[in-house]
């Protein structure tokens, strides 16, 4: 069984510890690098080339954000997970608009950041659900704002409907049960909305589609 390769980056290294035990327990995850400082945790997603980077804010040379937005210009391939204390609104769209797919808070329970990790790595959007209203009031598009494309210029009908189930936070089994799919097929689907929206996730994705007025509150609800 592949295991899914974790970078921890934490300026807290009892944190990156207890992280690291954590994750561990299971057989499918493995932690292949720490880093206490942004810059670092730059240099070792290009060394240790992980699946899934878990990232908090603040850090020493390079913060958060920064790191993020690296990251993800340098290697796309890398989820990035934030898991940090911070619930504040400048922190949570920067680090969405740079590519996050997750945004988790530290008080959560271990299992939930064991569920997050395979959940981020299997393309699903993985966010808090304080932090998820958040988004919602910021990016939902306006009724009067002007459409840049409307959604059957750029996806699929079927592409769109997997869309829409993907806002409602649905998995990628429940979507292929909805629509009489398979699991791979759905992710082939996503995988094409991903390419075609140039975003590198589902919460880029649902995050695009909210910002041009695709779905709407009730699709959310």
């Amino acid at each position: 069984m592949d295991k899914i390769k974790i970078l921890i980056a934490d300026d807290h290294a009892v944190v990156r510890e207890g992280t690291r035990q954590i994750l561990e327990r299971e057989p499918d995850l493995e932690v292949v690098a720490e880093a206490g400082d942004g810059e670092v945790a730059v240099r070792l997603a290009g060394t240790s080339k992980p699946d899934v980077a878990i990232i908090d804010i603040s850090m020493p040379k390079v913060d958060g954000i920064e790191a993020t937005r690296q990251i993800k210009a340098l290697y796309p391939g890398i989820t990035v997970l934030i898991l940090t204390a911070y619930d504040d609104d400048q922190f949570i769209f920067s680090l969405l608009e740079a590519g996050a797919a997750g945004y988790l808070l530290k008080s959560i329970r271990g299992r939930e950041l064991i569920d997050a990790v395979r959940a981020v790595y299997a393309g699903e959007s993985v966010l808090h659900p304080s932090i998820a209203r958040k988004v919602l009031n910021r990016f939902v598009s306006t009724p009067d704002k002007p459409k840049e494309r409307k959604p059957s210029e750029v996806l699929s009908e079927r592409e769109m409907e997997v869309l829409r189930l993907a806002t409602k936070g649905l998995t990628n089994q429940d979507i292929a049960k909805q629509l009489y799919l398979s699991i791979r097929t759905v992710q082939a689907h996503l995988g094409h909305i991903f390419n075609k929206l140039k975003v590198s996730s589902r919460t880029e994705a649902v995050v695009y589609a909210l910002k041009e007025g695709w779905v709407t509150l009730d699709d959310m609800s």
